[in-house]
């Protein structure tokens, strides 16, 4: 009884299968990375960088999530996800440990090369393992799921960071925060290793359908999926553009503790988390596209606030506007695996992502030049980049994409 209750809750919690050891490594991975990831930035300045590398560097990983997007997804559709995902984590583990023993800034940009693997590399493997354990509206909810793991970290883990720069200094706070991580990493990783080798969590094949040879050349996207990753695009590029400079204007402009930085970040984290449930059960019993435009009007308005905070307080107002940047990510999401292709959904998310990912590579290194002509130009400009984004969205996303109503009517 006690187990077909368990099973009943990890089912209505979209934790089915390999969902579950995938949903635990999210988490300790995040924990591990989200010591010291946020004040990545703030260490390049520490090592020498100047404004344009930090840019650049932000640059790099827009650009690495972007090439990673799609290798990722072929990889989970012929591996299979087990396969795929620990792959992943073994090269994050190793990003970890060249971050561990290289600090410098050479060695941070030849780390990133790794440490992006679990995420960037995984999403489309997420995305698969979702569009094959669950269905309809229950895919919002797996997604709420996943997105609070995945966020959850960045609650806890940034103001610890911050408190051990503060004690040990940047150097050595962050050096703590890199040998925490290769710790919980290789755990975890055993973890994985563990759960595959007992084919609990494993499909014994790959996840999807093998293509035919003339499916492989040719990967459409849905119309409506490429209107929603034009407004995508030009979201991301709202995000982007200031996003490796969040922590420089709270501790260079307003003069503000790694601590304090810290403490906003989860504040921001919180906001989000308390925001998914809620919305994700709406989203079950309505059309997607309030929720989606929900997010990206506070995307827009984030960096204006931040733009606008001149103390500790009005950071901490700002970033709950930021949290609620996520109501509506499980529900663009869900839509995204909702309009791919069902004999490839990996390669299908994978490539939204890739088009995505290069289309804002650049994102931070366009920051970094607006900031070297005046720090607020580079909010302002994200801020217009939201607008154009949310309004393309609300004139040209259907309320109900036609491929939906098709596969509700078979």
């Amino acid at each position: 009884m006690g187990e077909a209750a368990a099973g009943l809750w990890r089912h209505r919690l979209g934790l089915a299968g390999w969902l579950v050891p995938a949903a635990v490594g999210i988490f300790v991975f995040g924990f591990g990375q989200e010591l010291w990831s946020r004040y990545l930035p703030e260490y390049l300045r520490f090592l020498g960088a100047s404004a344009f590398i930090v840019g650049a560097f932000g640059a790099l990983e827009d650009l690495l999530d972007a090439a990673y997007a799609y290798p990722g997804g072929w990889l989970s559709d012929r591996l299979g996800t087990g396969r795929a995902l620990l792959l992943f984590a073994g090269l994050t583990v190793a990003g970890f440990g060249v971050y561990f023993v290289w600090r410098s800034i050479l060695g941070v940009f030849v780390g990133v090369f790794l440490v992006m693997a679990w995420k960037s590399l995984g999403l489309p493997a997420t995305f698969a393992l979702i569009a094959e354990e669950l269905s309809g509206s229950q895919r919002v909810v797996g997604f709420t799921v996943q997105s609070i793991l995945r966020r959850l970290p960045i609650v806890i883990a940034p103001p610890l960071g911050g408190l051990l720069i503060q004690k040990l200094g940047m150097s050595g706070g962050m050096g703590v925060g890199f040998a925490i991580s290769i710790v919980l990493a290789l755990a975890m990783l055993f973890v994985l290793r563990w759960a595959f080798q007992r084919k609990r969590f494993v499909k014994s094949r790959p996840l999807t359908p093998t293509l035919s040879r003339g499916e492989r050349g040719k990967m459409p996207l849905d119309p409506t999926l490429k209107r929603l990753l034009f407004a995508d695009i030009l979201i991301r590029l709202c995000e982007g553009l200031p996003d490796v400079f969040l922590v420089v204007w709270a501790i260079e402009v307003l003069h503000l503790s790694p601590s304090q930085f810290g403490l906003a970040t989860s504040a921001l984290m919180t906001t989000a988390i308390l925001s998914y449930f809620p919305a994700a059960a709406l989203a079950r019993h309505v059309e997607k596209k309030p929720f989606v435009l929900l997010t990206f009007l506070f995307f827009t308005l984030f960096p204006l606030a931040v733009v606008l905070s001149r103390s500790f307080g009005q950071l901490l107002a700002a970033y709950v506007v930021g949290g609620l940047r996520e109501v509506g990510e499980p529900a663009r999401k869900a839509l995204i695996v909702d309009l791919s292709a069902p004999q490839a959904p990996g390669r299908t998310v994978g490539l939204y992502y890739s088009v995505r990912g290069f289309a804002v590579a650049g994102a931070a290194a366009v920051g970094g030049a607006l900031w070297t002509i005046r720090p607020s130009l580079t909010f302002y400009a994200a801020a217009s980049l939201g607008l154009l984004g949310t309004l393309f969205a609300a004139f040209k996303l259907p309320w109900r994409p036609a491929a939906l109503a098709a596969q509700e009517i078979q």
